[in-house]
């Protein structure tokens, strides 16, 4: 085999699998609200890339610098998040389990509408960090920027194990995901802390989303179907409740990606993932840690 092609390929999974952290990211926030709640947020992707405008507004409007772009998309990701939760999760009945989904996919037409709306549907330069250093090893190259959104990206999951299982709030989290009537029947206010995972899973979505236009960039509203739809592949990948499974599933998915860019170009990458998320839905129905889609 061609050495220059095993560079290549090489330099391909790498990229790919510290890209790949930003896919786990939203896969994680998908895993949250479906564990706590048993369903599916459609509008979290469209959420996220609306918190990473916000995010984008600071660095136009005031020339704030990364630091605080980054964070103004997280915590306008979570607000985003909160709100969502009270318009499509909060006050639909219970009895028509469909009723939430079907509002979260007009929550998601909604908000894209929006961001295409305000923005005139064109991109527009994101802020990054180390883009123009490079780590070299040998033969393989790897970009500062790219670095930087893994090390991020790594934070954060680190600071939602630290919040799941050694905090109050992670307890009752737990607690309502495993046995809801049993937690309420112990005090716990699911309600609030459903809200709570909304606005969780959103600062997360909100990193992933600051993350990959600093990794690409550039902000566009095509972002937000790409986010949706890579997180639902993690998710079913790595197994539906499973934040372990969200975190490999988001790596496999980056790598993949990447080396099906190299291999067959941008146009056929995608049509690639989507073969690699049938063959584990005919190999490993539910997942490589199993669904938890049912509950006791």
């Amino acid at each position: 085999m061609d050495y220059f092609f095993i560079i290549d390929f090489v330099q391909s999974l790498v990229d790919g699998l510290l890209f790949g952290t930003t896919y786990a990211l939203i896969g994680i926030g998908f895993t949250l609200i479906f564990g706590v709640m048993r369903k599916l947020n459609l509008a979290y992707g469209a959420a996220a890339l609306a918190g990473t405008y916000i995010g984008l507004a600071a660095f136009l409007a005031f020339d704030a610098p990364p630091p605080v772009v980054f964070l103004a998309s997280a915590l306008g990701s979570g607000l985003i998040g909160l709100v969502v939760y009270y318009c499509c999760f909060r006050f639909t009945p219970t009895s028509y389990p469909m009723a939430s989904l079907l509002a979260s996919v007009g929550m998601l037409l909604f908000i894209d509408e929006v961001v295409i709306h305000l923005s005139h549907g064109m991109p527009f330069p994101y802020p990054s960090v180390f883009s123009d250093a490079t780590l070299e090893l040998g033969d393989i190259w790897i970009r500062g920027d790219l670095l930087f959104v893994f090390g991020m990206c790594v934070v954060a999951m680190a600071v939602l194990f630290w919040l799941l299982y050694r905090t109050p709030l992670g307890l009752a989290t737990r607690a309502v995901s495993q046995q809801p009537r049993a937690a309420q029947l112990c005090g716990i206010d699911s309600t609030r802390v459903n809200a709570l995972t909304f606005v969780i899973a959103g600062i997360l979505g909100g990193v992933a989303g600051a993350m990959t236009a600093a990794a690409v960039g550039v902000l566009s509203p095509i972002i937000a179907m790409g986010l949706t739809v890579k997180g639902l592949i993690v998710v079913v990948i790595g197994g539906l409740g499973s934040i372990p499974g969200a975190i490999i599933g988001g790596l496999l998915v980056g790598a993949a990606e990447n080396v099906f860019l190299l291999l067959r170009g941008v146009t056929e990458r995608d049509i690639y993932v989507m073969l690699l998320l049938f063959l584990f839905l005919t190999l490993r129905p539910g997942g490589l840690f199993g669904s938890t889609a049912g509950r006791d």
